[in-house]
């Protein structure tokens, strides 16, 4: 069977199995939802200061929750991986055939095409209320929305394995969540900051897709912020795929 095959079905599989569990589909449409209603509007009296100075807030605001989003559809990839540990499901497939790439990529797949649903969605519905992407732009900030989707994916996935406990991977995924929001700009821009939280945000490969989305979404695509979230985050994203299937390869060895 060639790894195309494999990779195509191990990801039906993954899209199945999220079909069946409509609470989730449900939290990842309502939660990006909450934040453009109850959060946005608390920004209206930024609008024309620092880091707010285009036609509307959202075109800051939208494309920060889009990345929230992609780092948030990337992180349950290792509850389920615990479960699978836990209910034989990972050791009956250590005798089978298919590329351990493949069985990570299944579920990398399955949380990327999960990312760009509700995006669209939350894109279509920030519109009228003065939203203003590009369409181009938007194209490209989803391109690097899905690579951060990828990344935490396979992170979230191996550390699954590794740990294999839900409140010891609860424990590093929240310590990593929240200084790698706050530090990214993502509910606020950084030009709000003081310059010692800006220095210590180039850590952060967040705060590079946070910058290079919204300028995307003001159409400037040929853009050294771009570029340079592209390159870094390309890098980060194969280093984590490797990473992670090599612990697949030793849990199913």
């Amino acid at each position: 069977m060639s790894f195309a095959v494999e990779t195509q079905l191990l990801f039906r599989r993954k899209m199945l199995e999220l079909m069946r569990q409509p609470v989730w589909i449900i939290a990842g449409l309502s939660s990006p939802l909450l934040y453009l209603a109850l959060f946005a509007p608390l920004l209206q009296a930024l609008a024309g200061g620092p880091g707010f100075a285009g036609k509307s807030v959202l075109d800051v605001f939208v494309p920060g929750i889009i990345v929230l989003m992609a780092f948030g559809s990337g992180m349950g990839a290792g509850w389920v991986t615990i479960i699978e540990v836990d209910t034989g499901v990972l050791e009956r497939l250590t005798v089978s055939p298919a590329s351990r790439f493949a069985l990570l990529l299944g579920t990398v797949l399955r949380d990327v095409v999960w990312l760009i649903i509700p995006a669209l969605l939350v894109i279509f519905v920030a519109i009228p209320l003065g939203f203003h992407p590009n369409p181009a732009g938007t194209v490209v900030l989803l391109a690097i929305a899905s690579l951060i989707t990828a990344m935490v994916s396979a992170i979230s996935g191996a550390l699954g394995i590794k740990l294999r406990q839900i409140g010891s991977l609860a424990a590093v995924v929240t310590g990593l969540q929240l200084p790698l929001m706050l530090l990214s700009g993502i509910l606020l821009p950084l030009s709000l900051a003081p310059s010692w939280m800006v220095v210590l945000a180039h850590i952060d490969p967040m705060y590079y897709a946070v910058e290079a989305s919204r300028v995307l979404a003001n159409g400037s695509i040929v853009n050294g912020t771009v570029v340079t979230a592209f390159g870094a985050l390309g890098v980060l994203t194969a280093l984590s795929l490797w990473w992670a299937t090599g612990v697949y390869r030793k849990a199913l060895a």
